[in-house]
This record gives structure tokens, C-alpha cells and sequence, in this order.
């Protein structure tokens, strides 16, 4: 009889906890991953310049500008729009940014890109962007790839206080100094 007791306790209490943990519905990988590129790139220096946080948007067989269609405000990826942290005041694209968190938004061009930091915070997409809460707009330099770039990238290149952030998508790599 006791052994019947503890039987019963024992699947009475493993099918409370399978259906407990089953209950929770864990998402799959999204189709645009968020990733984050900093300056300096290397994990072990704290000391940051900058750091921006974006998803990754895949081509697909898809032209560039179905995705980010020139003169239109884009979020910079998918998803919620990019944001970006300057750690210390700096000069971005040749103009004068206080240290701190702000939205980061793109018009593409075909010659150059409109590059935008907004106050906005927790943003979605463009949809709601709004030219009053731009803080700086910039020109990045664009340029050709050496070799077609499937999903929405960015990177820093530099040296000491200077570097240049680099957007790559396509055969498009559009290009932005950032000095501390």
C-alpha cells in the first residue's frame, strides 16, 4: 500500500512539473537576428567609444531597395529600430553628439546616405519617426563592396580615438567617421 502511495506521489508530482515547464511557449530563432557591433571591437576593453544595437535582415533574392527604399526614412535593419550609444562625446560625421543612447535611422541614396540619431526611444520599425526629434543628421559616403553582403551588417574600423562606422548590404557599404 505505501509503495502504491509513493508510486502515485511520485507521477503526481513529475506530471505537475512537465506540465508546468510545457506550459511556457519559448519562440523559435528570429528570421532577423539582433546583433551589436562596438568600437573598440574587442571584448576585453571596456572602455567603449561606441556601441550599436541592430537586427539583420537577409536579402533573399531580394533587391536592396524593396528593403530599405531610397529617400525613405529606414529603421536600419529590422525589427525595432537600431540604437546606438556614444560613451563619451563625440564628433559623428563631422558634427558634435553629447554622450548617450539614441535611435538610429537611414535614408538611402544612391550616392549617399542621410544618416539620423533621434531622441526616440523604443521604437519600432520607421513608422513613427518624427523629424522633430532628430538630434543630428550626417552624410555617409557610400561606396561598392567587393563582394555581395547577404545579411544587413555593421562594423567599426579605427585606430586610437577615430573610426569609421561601416554599413554593409548588397553591393552598398555606406561609410561614417566617429572621433572621441
Amino acid at each position: 500500500m505505501k509503495k502504491r502511495i509513493l508510486t502515485l506521489a511520485v507521477l503526481a508530482i513529475a506530471f505537475v512539473c512537465t506540465t508546468n515547464t510545457s506550459a511556457q511557449q519559448f519562440k523559435g530563432l528570429d528570421k532577423s537576428p539582433m546583433d551589436a557591433a562596438s568600437y573598440p571591437g574587442d571584448y576585453k576593453i571596456s572602455n567603449k567609444l561606441v556601441k550599436i544595437i541592430y537586427s539583420r535582415p537577409q536579402l533573399k533574392e531580394r533587391p536592396i531597395e524593396k528593403l530599405a527604399p531610397a529617400g525613405k526614412v529606414w529603421r536600419t535593419g529590422a525589427n525595432e529600430a537600431a540604437e546606438i550609444t556614444f560613451y563619451k562625446d563625440v564628433t559623428f560625421g563631422g558634427k558634435k553628439v553629447k554622450a548617450g543612447t539614441y535611435t538610429f535611422f537611414t535614408i538611402p541614396g544612391e550616392k549617399e546616405w542621410t544618416v539620423i540619431l533621434s531622441t526616440a526611444k523604443n521604437v519600432w520599425g520607421s513608422y513613427f519617426y518624427k523629424e522633430t526629434e532628430d538630434v543630428v543628421r550626417v552624410t555617409g559616403a557610400v561606396s561598392k563592396s567587393d563582394a555581395p553582403i547577404e545579411e544587413f551588417s555593421i562594423i567599426f574600423d579605427g585606430e586610437g580615438s577615430s573610426a569609421t562606422m561601416y554599413l554593409g548590404w548588397a553591393d552598398t557599404v555606406v561609410s561614417v567617421p566617429v572621433k572621441g
